[in-house]
């Protein structure tokens, strides 16, 4: 639903984004709200998934997790979050996120400002598991 004062999107009408790993769904954009500062979602990851190490060189990153006990690997050093913790990650900062509880883990996370172009806003660092790198 959008109007001139809002945009409304449920995460079950957006198809997820699995390149790097978990189930990532960008719901407020750009492309789907027309936002001009930044982007945010949700993040979805069974135990044992990851999303691969990359970094942001025009934007911050704000983690949430909603659910669940993750690993973040923040320029390879381990940092552990339990449900209810949030985490700031400045621009540049290389990071992967690590599922290794046993449970599902569920994060919201949100990234500004934008990049010049959406292509420039992530560099990956890593392939996705199982994968040769700049495979799609």
């Amino acid at each position: 639903m959008a109007d001139a004062r809002m945009t409304k999107i449920a995460a079950d009408d957006v198809e997820p984004n699995r390149r790097r790993g978990g189930d990532l769904r960008t719901l407020l954009s750009p492309s789907t709200a027309g936002a001009t500062s930044g982007f945010m979602g949700v993040l979805t990851l069974e135990p044992g998934e990851v999303v691969t190490e990359h970094y942001h060189p025009y934007s911050e990153e704000f983690l949430y997790l909603v659910e669940g006990d993750i690993t973040a690997r923040i320029d390879g050093e381990p940092v552990e979050l339990t449900t209810g913790d949030a985490l700031h990650l400045h621009i540049n900062v290389k990071h992967r996120l690590e599922n290794t509880g046993g449970s599902v883990a569920r994060l919201v996370f949100q990234l500004g400002p934008l990049a010049p172009r959406p292509e420039l806003g992530h560099v990956d660092t890593e392939p996705l598991p199982g994968t040769e790198q700049g495979d799609s």
